[in-house]
């Protein structure tokens, strides 16, 4: 190795170690809660069925009528006959959808749960009992077997008029209720490497991860480079030791970057959401609460005696706009997020009107975030 080489050699050391000790403060999470490994990954079942044995709370089979020709398909499938143009009355079936998660390197006789979902118009699936459904993947082969009493956390009554409910009642979940039948082949890495994928995309956490993963495993040679700012290779063992290498490799412990400002708007509920990294321009904001309060009233209008008038009803109506004492806030250059926070309270700001400071403070180029609305 010739002097030039040592050079560049030093120069990448100092270069990931400028990476991997920033100023700002962190803390260490392990590999497998920042990043999975490539392939292996759950899958998605899906089944329709029938629950039975609900107490008069199934289905109204005069506006679903896919509850009773499944019900008469069952029935034929056992060898009982109908007679012709019958109409059947069931109050304690009801047509359900059935789904489940395969996990990774299941095996045909392991139990999952699965989650049972009405899907006519069943008042309550409590005390129901799902009979055999088939469980089938996006390739429509049938990889689990579910069937059992279903738990329904939740409880309702009704008389007359009165109804009262707690939690839903058209949901609900049976505990191992289900028996893999098919496995799915999951393949632990291609050839001689496997491949890490962070759970969110980040170019430093991704050089921070191979850094790390090559000073506790591969001091002397790199094992592990990271190929963008999602995607990990690391060259592994092959056979069984390649299981004890991941065991290894997702335990290290990597101190994550540091994300971008974000602020997270729910339009629907008003909830907002920033992180520790927002911060503002110099900026001004007003608020003001404009209300406006409509009132009407039903009075009687009698007709004069012998008019031949009616007696009618007639709407009065009243409108009332106050205007509340508007607020002026200034902010300075760099404020953190807890001075943004306490700043807007300041001024009355509730939860929806954020929704607008925040967009109009973007547009105007004083927030420092990424504005996602969802």
């Amino acid at each position: 190795m010739n002097i030039v080489q040592i050079i560049i050699r030093i120069a990448k050391i100092i270069f990931l170690i400028l990476v991997v000790a920033v100023p700002t403060a962190s803390y260490a999470e392990r590999i497998k809660d920042l990043a999975s490994i490539q392939g292996v990954r759950e899958n998605q079942l899906l089944g329709y069925g029938l629950v039975a044995g609900l107490d008069n709370s199934g289905d109204m089979t005069t506006q679903t009528p896919f509850t009773v020709q499944s019900v008469i398909s069952m029935l034929t499938q056992m060898g009982v006959s109908l007679p012709p143009n019958i109409t059947l009355q069931l109050k304690n079936v009801a047509a359900v959808m059935v789904t489940a998660m395969l996990p990774p390197f299941a095996r045909p006789g392991q139990a999952i749960d699965v989650t049972v979902s009405s899907m006519g118009n069943a008042k309550s699936l409590r005390g129901g009992t799902l009979l055999m459904t088939p469980l089938k993947g996006a390739d429509g082969q049938v990889y689990a077997m579910s069937q059992g009493n279903l738990l329904v956390g939740g409880v309702g009554a009704a008389a007359g008029n009165a109804k009262v409910q707690v939690n839903h009642l058209s949901v609900g979940r049976i505990p191992g209720g289900a028996t893999i039948e098919r496995s799915v082949p999951t393949v632990l890495g291609q050839g001689d490497y496997i491949h890490l994928e962070l759970k969110a995309m980040d170019f430093t956490t991704a050089t921070r991860l191979a850094v790390a993963i090559n000073s506790a495993l591969s001091p002397s040679t790199e094992i592990a480079a990271a190929l963008d700012g999602r995607t990990i290779q690391v060259r592994a063992p092959t056979g069984s030791a390649r299981v004890a290498f991941v065991s290894q490799v997702e335990n290290l412990q990597v101190d994550p970057a540091q994300g971008g400002a974000r602020v997270i708007v729910n339009a629907r509920t008003g909830s907002v959401v920033m992180n520790q990294t927002v911060t503002l321009d110099n900026c001004a904001i007003s608020h003001g609460n404009l209300t406006v309060v409509i009132n009407t009233d039903i009075t009687v209008s009698q007709p004069n005696p012998f008019s031949q008038g009616k007696t009618v009803q007639v709407a009065k109506s009243t409108i009332d706009i106050q205007s509340d004492k508007g607020g002026l806030v200034m902010l300075n250059k760099g404020v953190t997020l807890g001075e943004v926070v306490k700043a807007l309270n300041s001024i009355g700001a509730t939860p929806q009107d954020l929704l607008a400071i925040l967009q109009a403070m973007k547009s105007a180029g004083a927030l420092r975030a990424e504005l996602e609305i969802i």
